[in-house]
């Protein structure tokens, strides 16, 4: 697993991260003994730097983290911790959810997850939404206090449009913007890419394997359990779910020729669209972390490259990413 630099102030993370969010909410079935080995497989297989959220369970899946670095003899060093704050979650109702920038927020978010993480620094720190009710200024103003204060060694944002990143960027430089990135969601092409290219800011792509439809491994809505989250995204539902199944059946395809699997090629597509792109797909099984390790090894050809484009273009996957209320507050 070869590394990358994200941003200029000095994070070097391998090259694939891992998501940790569906070890905890979101995607159901698995257990947490297999996703504990996999954290505990992706340490020895070279992954360094993993994902995680105070929001994802809420906070189960940072406790999660935490005791696979205490499982792993506590060896701190050499792994990179990226969390987020941002997205408030009612504890008693996990459905209903806000948005909040507010320093004080920001401060004691921090604060529980050093605690549940059980470390004393975070590496990557971002705003998981931006929050349209406090400035910019001020939510970065507040994190660049806990960088001075070394709770936090670097900041990022998360689904920020080119121009809140211009203005948090210069309260503080910015190591990373954490957005949805894949063969089917690219629109970070439409100016995000060139804006943190223009100020040196590493792009950690979120759901590189789109939500697991790249795999291949869906043939129905039926395959999610009744209360998975992606029965209610619009992709995965009636005529967008067919059309983005004959998308995925064109790259498993193509990635056949390769003796490869659709999800590796996605992932090498990603890490072939800039040396500052880390990818960090998601998975809670051992086995479909190997195949993804293996994507780092898969070098796709100018032929491999140009046939992706022309099955996946900008804008060829049905339907909109997340459910139209939610869509208010991506890439704000």
């Amino acid at each position: 697993m070869k590394n990358r630099k994200l941003g200029r102030q000095g994070l070097v993370v391998s090259e694939q991260g891992l998501g940790c969010m569906g070890m905890s909410d979101f995607y159901k079935g698995g257990s947490e003994a297999e996703s504990a080995a996999t954290l505990q497989h992706a340490i020895e297989s070279g992954i360094t730097f993993f994902d995680t959220a105070d929001m994802y369970g809420p906070h189960t899946n940072e406790e999660l983290l935490g005791r696979a670095i205490v499982a792993a003899g506590g060896k701190r060093a050499g792994l990179q911790i990226a969390t987020k704050f941002g997205i408030q979650r009612d504890l008693k109702d996990p459905t209903k959810r806000g948005i909040n920038g507010r320093p004080e927020y920001v401060r004691s978010s921090c604060e529980g997850s050093l605690k549940r993480l059980g470390v004393d620094q975070i590496d990557l720190y971002y705003q998981h939404r931006v929050d349209p009710a406090t400035p910019i200024e001020d939510t970065v103003g507040a994190m660049s206090e806990l960088v001075r204060e070394g709770k936090v060694r670097f900041i990022g944002l998360s689904e920020a449009g080119p121009e809140t990143i211009r203005r948090a960027h210069k309260v503080h430089p910015i190591s990373a913007l954490q957005t949805e990135y894949s063969l089917w969601s690219r629109d970070p092409e439409d100016g995000v890419l060139q804006t943190v290219r223009e100020l040196g800011i590493g792009f950690v792509a979120y759901s590189p394997l789109g939500r697991g439809f790249l795999t291949g491994a869906y043939k129905s809505v039926n395959d999610f359990a009744t209360d998975d989250y992606r029965r209610n995204s619009p992709r995965f539902q009636g005529e967008n779910f067919a059309k983005n199944l004959r998308l995925v059946e064109k790259v498993k395809e193509l990635a056949a020729k390769r003796q490869a699997t659709p999800s590796q090629f996605a992932v090498a597509w990603l890490l072939a669209q800039g040396s500052d792109i880390v990818p960090i797909p998601g998975t809670k099984q051992r086995k479909y972390l190997d195949e993804n390790v293996a994507a780092s090894s898969l070098v796709l050809t100018p032929a491999d490259l140009a046939a992706l484009d022309t099955i996946a273009p900008k804008g060829a996957a049905a339907g909109l990413r997340y459910p139209e209320a939610m869509m208010a507050s991506v890439n704000r």
